[in-house]
Formats: C-alpha cells, structure tokens, sequence
C-alpha cells in the first residue's frame, strides 16, 4: 500500500483535469473554488487506499474516489448556506464569496455531476456503486434533517446524536471504502465489513471535529472554533456535560444555549469551561477511542494482508491525532 501523500498527489492530479473552465462561469466557477479549497481529502484517499488494499489499481478507482469527493463537498456547500457559516477551511464560504441563490445551484450541479462519474464503469461496478450512492445520499440528507431538528429540541439523547453523526457523517467514511472494495471487485464480505470499518471510524472523526470544533486551534483547524455553541448544536460534549453537570451549570448551559448574542465570545468560553470541569471533555475523547477501536476489531475479520491491516490501523491513528 502507497503512502497517504501519494494518493492524495494522485487524486489532486485527477481532480485538476476535472475543475476546468466551462461556461456559464457563474455555475462552474463555485464548483471549482469548493473543490479547489483542499481539505484533508479523507474519503477519496480512502476509496483509493481500499482499492490497493484489495489487489487492484488504485488508477482504477479515480472515478469512484472523485464522486465521493464532490458529493462531500455539494453537501459542504448546502450545509454552510443552512448553518449560515462564514468560513470553510478558512476561506469564505460559496454562498458567502457569491451568494445563497448560486450556492444552492451550484451544488445541485455538483451532485448531478457526482452520479455521472459512475457512467466511466462496466455495468455490474455501475450498479453495484449507483445503489450504495444512492443509499448513502439519502441517509447523509436524514442526518442533516436530524441536525437541523435538533437545534430546537430540548429532549435530545446520547443516542439520538449518535444516529445524526452516523447518518450525516459516518456513512459517507463507509461508503468511500466500499466504493473501493466494489471497484476492485472484492466479495461481498469483504465489501460490507470494510464499510463498517470506515463508518466507526467515521462516528470517531466527527466526535473528534466536534472536540476540535470546541478545542481546536483557530489556526489549524481551518473552521471557526466555537461553531457548534454560536449555533446552540446538541454535541456529544454539550449532552455529555448536561448529564455530569451539577444543577446550577446544567441550568446555565442550558441557558447559554437557548441564547444567540451579537457577541458569542463569553458564551463560548463559559460553555468550553463547563466542558472542562463536568468532565465532559474527557468523555468525548474516550468516545473516540472507543468508536476507533471499535473500527481496529472489524480488521481482524477482513481478508487482507496483516501487512495492510496494520497500515489502516496506523492510519486510523494517525486521523484520531489531527489537530485539523
């Protein structure tokens, strides 16, 4: 198996030929710019890194790893428009830069343009990838639906947030390394325990952007941190702290977080320190330990080398260590 930077050279190469000048400007040109922002590129090198994994060209899974990609990011545009969010991976947003109407258009584009790259397949890889994309979608639609609702609901539980992250979130993390086991046409064993692996590993990730989004540092991080408290989103660590908390700061977060003041800096601060002290901070981060090793089990029953094993478990710990 390559090195990480490899398949991220290999994608961004692949994605170059992809964001070219198309008229009308005013469509494409967002798109490219989303596109053209970077990120960690997180499922596509996991489309090609699973594609390798099970003895095929990871060439070959090009396609597949670039519609995962434009699809996280059409969901990305649309998301930022409904959270109002200012900045993605530290640069405007697209409805931001442009505006709401461009915004949602140009990401409609984008997931047309998502499906269509499965077209470059034989029929039976098209099919095979076309019904899980189309799975996946919707549910990734369900989870921001749950996120959305949750913002004005007060009875909010451990595992209703842990559905949401799964659906809006996790399946994604899945699907991109199934997509990789389809392509490099592995059984269907092999296909459904990689795209449990890649989903617990996903419930981690977004447990550990939602740390960071709270901990983070605004210079790596690449998002506004405090996001989720300017937005009075029920996280892990907000459910957590309500849970541990004494009364009296379980009243003032719930208080704080039925407010939106012109300025948030003391909101946020006061919600990060009843973070710290109810012990939810802790808490968080030894959910995402178990969601990771959680996904380390499921490799013992894959039909790869230990080799290739180790390296998924390395990278795994590698994505539970970023600071971005």
């Amino acid at each position: 198996m390559q090195n990480i930077t490899n398949y991220q050279n290999a994608f961004d190469a692949y994605l170059s030929t992809f964001t070219t000048t198309k008229e009308p400007l005013a469509l494409y040109s967002p798109i490219n710019y989303i596109l053209g922002l970077g990120g960690k590129r997180l499922r596509p090198v996991l489309t090609l890194m699973t594609a390798e994994i099970f003895n095929c060209d990871p060439q070959k899974a090009l396609d597949a790893a670039l519609s995962i990609e434009v699809f996280h990011n059409f969901s990305l545009v649309h998301d930022d428009i409904m959270d109002d969010a200012p900045l993605r991976r530290g640069k405007k947003t697209v409805h931001e830069k442009w505006d709401i109407n461009t915004g949602i258009l140009s990401g409609d584009a984008m997931l047309i343009m998502a499906y269509k790259l499965f077209e470059n397949y034989q029929s039976h890889t098209f099919q095979a990838l076309a019904k899980l994309f189309s799975k996946t979608a919707l549910e990734v639609c369900e989870g921001q639906q749950y996120d959305i609702d949750f913002e004005t609901r007060d009875d909010v539980t451990i595992s209703d947030y842990l559905k949401m992250i799964e659906y809006k979130t996790a399946v994604l993390v899945g699907a991109a390394m199934q997509m990789g086991a389809i392509v490099a046409e592995s059984s269907i064993e092999n296909q459904n325990r990689i795209y449990e692996f890649g989903k617990n590993l996903g419930i981690a990730f977004q447990l550990q952007d939602d740390y960071l989004d709270v901990f983070g540092d605004p210079k790596t991080f690449g998002k506004q941190v405090g996001g989720d408290i300017i937005e009075n989103k029920k996280t892990y660590l907000y459910l957590k702290a309500l849970e541990f908390s004494k009364a009296e700061d379980r009243l003032e977060l719930q208080h704080l977080f039925s407010l939106s003041p012109p300025d948030q800096t003391n909101k946020i601060e006061t919600a990060k320190q009843i973070f710290m002290a109810s012990g939810s901070a802790d808490a968080t981060k030894q959910e995402i330990e178990k969601y990771t090793n959680k996904a380390f089990s499921i490799l013992e029953l894959l039909d790869i080398s230990e080799d290739n094993k180790d390296l998924l478990k390395e990278f795994g710990e590698q994505l539970m260590n970023r600071e971005v």
